[in-house]
């Protein structure tokens, strides 16, 4: 439930449904960007992507506007794009496995084709592409989330129960040579989102993804929003522009964060984050700027989520890269954010990694697993 059933629409079409994004610059090859996308959670194992959709990343230079109290991110204009398109499946002429081709195109000019589930991928200079099924990287005890909004009271245990574990998805994981493709003065900060969009001559974004458990943990409750209670904002949330909001619903966005916020953040029984004027939590404006930061002039990190965003808000310098790695704890690392603001203790779920890590060679995620459980539906509603 990073991103897992994030709506209505999801839930009716997984094949759209973002599950993840992860960024982080290559483990294998320094002076490159990897950007991985994953849809359709409990993917089966004859699950293929969509020939009407356009899979995509949208990637901006990005600095830093201002630190402490008030952070926030100054995003460029300028922006690089990753168009993954996929081919009607065919049926092989002789038996086996169906076939399904797929194509990455670049806003720089760069395009590479590619086979689903050829672990090779494509490439050409500056670029590496990968499709297919995957084992889903994400581990998080949404049940006990779930218990702990209930009763209003921190409620996970030691060992957690992830209802991901050995669940597949559909990955899509691009590997972007940052000096040729971007310049070699780019960055060294980016800000990165993932789309899925209707193709056609009139397109809709159908999802997007920034950070995760935003949609679950922080948009995903209703009963504790005095003033949209009855409404699912999340479909709405999804069809925005990440990178430029617009003002229809943005109040009640804020309403919801600012809601859910104050209520994680009661939960160790003190407040860590004091609500400003009209109820404003601190975090709600920087979780609205929906986008992973990475920096892409420092090394490779497992464990290096929010790092850039905690150290504005301690109004000093990050050290990491910042992003997200498949193995990074997240779920650890945002509760104790929204809990304590790391004035206390590090808060966690009880679940620490998924049953097979991530490795450091392309294309990273591990390999689909043979015999998943049965398909899991959870939302924070």
């Amino acid at each position: 439930m990073a991103d897992h059933n994030s709506g209505p629409r999801a839930l009716a079409d997984p094949v759209v449904d973002i599950t993840d994004m992860y960024v982080f610059p290559s483990p294998e090859r320094p002076g490159s960007l990897v950007l991985v996308l994953d849809v359709f959670p409990s993917a089966g194992s004859t699950a293929l992507f969509s020939d009407a959709v356009d899979y995509r990343f949208r990637v901006r230079p990005t600095s830093i506007a201002s630190q402490g109290a008030i952070s926030a991110f100054a995003v460029s204009e300028q922006e690089y794009t990753f168009s993954c398109r996929f081919a009607v499946p065919v049926d092989p002429e002789r038996g086996g496995q169906i076939v399904q081709e797929g194509t990455c195109t670049a806003s720089t000019g760069q395009s590479v084709s590619f086979r689903v589930n050829d672990e090779e991928g494509g490439k050409v200079r500056g670029l590496r592409v990968f499709a297919g099924l995957r084992l889903d990287p994400f581990f998080f005890d949404g049940v006990r989330a779930v218990q702990s909004m209930m009763a209003r009271k921190l409620m996970f245990v030691n060992p957690g129960d992830s209802r991901q574990n050995l669940q597949n998805c559909l990955s899509i994981v691009v590997e972007v040579d940052i000096a040729t493709l971007f310049g070699a003065d780019a960055g060294p900060l980016f800000a990165v989102v993932g789309e899925t969009v209707t193709i056609g001559s009139i397109t809709a974004r159908l999802e997007r993804f920034g950070r995760p458990l935003i949609k679950s943990v922080v948009l995903g409750a209703k009963h504790l929003d005095t003033v949209n209670r009855d409404l699912d904002i999340r479909d709405l949330y999804n069809q925005e522009d990440a990178f430029k909001l617009g003002p229809t619903y943005l109040g009640a966005y804020r309403a919801r964060m600012n809601a859910n916020l104050s209520f994680w953040d009661r939960l160790d029984q003190k407040i860590d984050w004091p609500q400003g004027a009209d109820n404003a939590h601190p975090l709600t404006d920087l979780l609205l700027a929906d986008f992973m930061v990475v920096d892409v002039s420092k090394p490779f990190a497992e464990d290096s989520y929010l790092e850039i965003e905690r150290a504005l808000l301690k109004d000093t310098s990050h050290e990491t890269c910042g992003g997200r790695s498949p193995n990074d704890d997240i779920a650890d690392t945002f509760l104790t954010l929204l809990v304590n603001a790391g004035n206390g203790p590090r808060i966690s779920d009880g679940v620490d990694q998924q049953a097979v890590k991530a490795s450091h060679v392309f294309p990273y995620l591990a390999p689909p697993e043979a015999n998943p459980p049965g398909k899991i539906e959870l939302s924070l509603k």
